[in-house]
């Protein structure tokens, strides 16, 4: 059924247009001939009735040409909506989709076409406009009608969660999410989340799927392309980072039997400004389960240890903090962050000196899987921040010596979970060097 027969009496179906004579049954064709081009795959997204779409798929699928396509009938379906096209940035919305949607719009149907604010105005009132995620608080305070997120696997998730998700909420508008992969960032938690969730659905399609580009273009990319760009730009897979602090760490560490034993309470945790982080965890054994996790934006120390108190009352906890909060004073009082802790009643484990990070890391990657494929690292699946941080956090390019890229902001869990491991589990003693001695490993 063509989206016009929705069109109700008196919208832009039964308007003349200025200078042309522009009927229902002239709409109707447009519409018919824009889906006639869609490829069969592209059709499937297409008609799929769910809100939420994801479409991961591999290079030259269609992608633009298909959500621009979705964007005109949104748009000629409802007068007077805002529908909006979003991608990493400004420059990118114009190299990618301003020519193409000004090629693909109907020029009868315009009526107002904006170069530098890069928008169509249709006859009926509606808009298409093309932005770009970079200065997300510029895309506050708007309406939204519809929503295209494309490459969004590039685009800040602040920017969805924060921006452009309220901005659908009074009209209750559909959005899509269209990308290549970009390893296991926060499109790919969009992407396990949608599984779970009645209105999203999820879509993934190779390039060779699409039907773009011949057979031996591609076998010609499989020759000069190395396996995980292949995958990841063709295939359209979630391919892990290269470079990982933590290679090992798989789905075999992660599993719903990280459970509280209800003994003690471990936490390990990382100070930040922008983010309080943390993993809560019980051991068991010689094994590390991980079954909870803290996440608390803009917070601190004192309104940490207060969750935590309030959260699990009369239990032991013992916390394993970075150790240079010994010194660090974070409250108007003077006090420290080892001392914020104590007040609250948790018992604090820490050195008197950092360790160094390579200790830190052997001892994370011993857990996670050791020489004899023995695994004593396990993760609740609901540790979302602990989960990312261990499969994305990468080596920093360029340094001298292995340091993990701090830039990223996936270190803070991967931090905070490494100081519990040395204190409480470590079954790889810190290195020692010492004259005549040769760096290795002591284990229990």
């Amino acid at each position: 059924m063509s989206i016009l027969a929705a069109v109700p009496p008196g919208s832009i179906a039964d308007k003349p247009v200025a200078g042309a004579s522009f009927g229902r049954e002239d709409y109707e064709q447009y519409i018919n001939q824009l889906e006639a081009t869609l490829t069969a795959p592209q059709r499937q997204v297409y008609d799929a009735a769910h809100r939420f779409k994801l479409l991961c798929s591999g290079r030259r699928f269609g992608k633009t040409y298909l959500c621009i396509a979705r964007l005109l009938n949104w748009a000629l379906e409802k007068p007077g909506s805002l529908n909006w096209y979003v991608t990493a940035n400004y420059r990118m919305a114009k190299q990618i989709a301003w020519r193409q949607l000004k090629d693909m719009a109907p020029r009868d149907l315009v009526v107002k076409q904006n170069e530098s604010d890069l928008s169509l105005e249709f006859v009926n009132g509606a808009q298409i406009a093309l932005r770009g995620a970079d200065n997300e608080d510029s895309l506050r305070g708007v309406s939204l009608s519809s929503l295209v997120v494309d490459e969004a696997a590039y685009v800040k998730q602040s920017a969805w969660e924060m921006v452009l998700r309220p901005a659908l909420s009074d009209q209750g508008g559909p959005a899509w999410f269209i990308t290549t992969p970009a390893g296991l960032n926060w499109f790919h938690d969009l992407w396990e989340q949608a599984q779970e969730q009645d209105d999203w659905t999820s879509f993934s399609f190779t390039t060779i799927e699409g039907g773009n580009v011949p057979a031996e273009e591609i076998e010609a990319a499989r020759r000069t392309l190395d396996e995980r760009t292949f995958k990841q730009e063709y295939l359209a897979s979630f391919e892990t980072l290269s470079g990982r602090v933590f290679p090992d760490f798989d789905q075999d560490n992660i599993t719903e039997s990280a459970v509280d034993s209800g003994g003690p309470i471990l936490v390990g945790l990382d100070f930040n400004v922008s983010i309080m982080a943390g993993s809560i965890a019980s051991k068991v054994g010689d094994t590390l389960h991980v079954w909870d996790e803290i996440a608390i934006k803009n917070s601190n120390t004192d309104e940490v240890c207060a969750w935590l108190k309030g959260r699990f009352p009369r239990r032991e906890i013992i916390v394993y903090p970075d150790p240079t909060g010994a010194a660090r004073k974070t409250s108007a009082a003077g006090k420290t962050d080892h001392g914020i802790i104590r007040q609250h009643g948790f018992r604090v484990v820490a050195p008197k000196a950092p360790w160094a990070i390579k200790d830190r890391l052997n001892a994370t990657n011993w857990l996670i899987k050791n020489m004899e494929g023995e695994r004593r690292l396990m993760v609740h699946p609901r540790c979302k921040h602990v989960v990312k941080s261990l499969r994305n956090l990468t080596y920093k390019e360029g340094a001298d010596d292995f340091v993990p890229d701090k830039d990223s902001g996936l270190d803070h869990h991967a931090d905070g979970l490494g100081y519990m491991i040395l204190s409480a589990l470590n079954l790889v003693k810190p290195w020692k060097v010492g004259a005549g001695k040769s760096r290795q490993a002591q284990i229990w």
